[in-house]
């Protein structure tokens, strides 16, 4: 019931059946790049960008040339959208999305794909952490470190890059 709602909102449904813009052009059904855009919170540039890397598929053409979109592609879209909101790459969306073209639930390879980020972060996170303590003793020391030699800045050389412990 709620889908049908939403379908009928988004096809601008009037008696007839024939969907309309809100500029009165038919567009048979479908949605141009510029309503598509709008309505997801996209840049029709972002939307010709997920056609060329296959994340979305590529539309059909009216008779004059314009692209024109399921309204299928409104899901796709917000779902992307959502998706790269969370860190998943075009590559892991790209993959979600076939899986669940596929007829298969995509549910087990997310958590899977949710599992791996998370411990990425928690690294991430503890480099960024070791990284704050560096500066903040080195700030500390500002003005205890006497300007030796060095090739640039001291107060840099004097420390060990985050990440480099064993000769990385």
């Amino acid at each position: 019931m709620v889908v049908a709602q939403v379908t009928s909102r988004v096809r601008g449904a009037m008696p007839g059946g024939r969907a309309a813009n809100r500029n009165g052009d038919d567009v048979n059904g479908g949605l141009k790049i510029g309503q598509l855009a709008r309505q997801v919170g996209v840049t029709t540039k972002a939307i010709r960008f997920y056609e060329a890397k296959r994340v979305l598929p590529r539309p059909r053409r009216a008779a004059n040339g314009y692209r024109v979109y399921g309204h299928d592609a409104v899901e796709t879209l917000t779902f992307v959208k959502q998706a790269a909101g969370l860190g998943v790459t075009l590559a892991e969306i790209r993959e979600i999305i076939a899986i669940r073209q596929g007829g298969g639930p995509p549910c087990v390879h997310v958590r899977r794909l949710f599992l791996d980020k998370t411990r990425e972060l928690d690294r991430k996170l503890r480099e960024l952490i070791d990284m704050r303590r560096q500066i903040r003793r080195s700030l500390a020391a500002w003005s205890r470190s006497k300007s030796g030699r060095a090739a640039v800045c001291p107060h840099i050389e004097g420390h060990r890059a985050v990440g480099a412990a064993h000769g990385g």
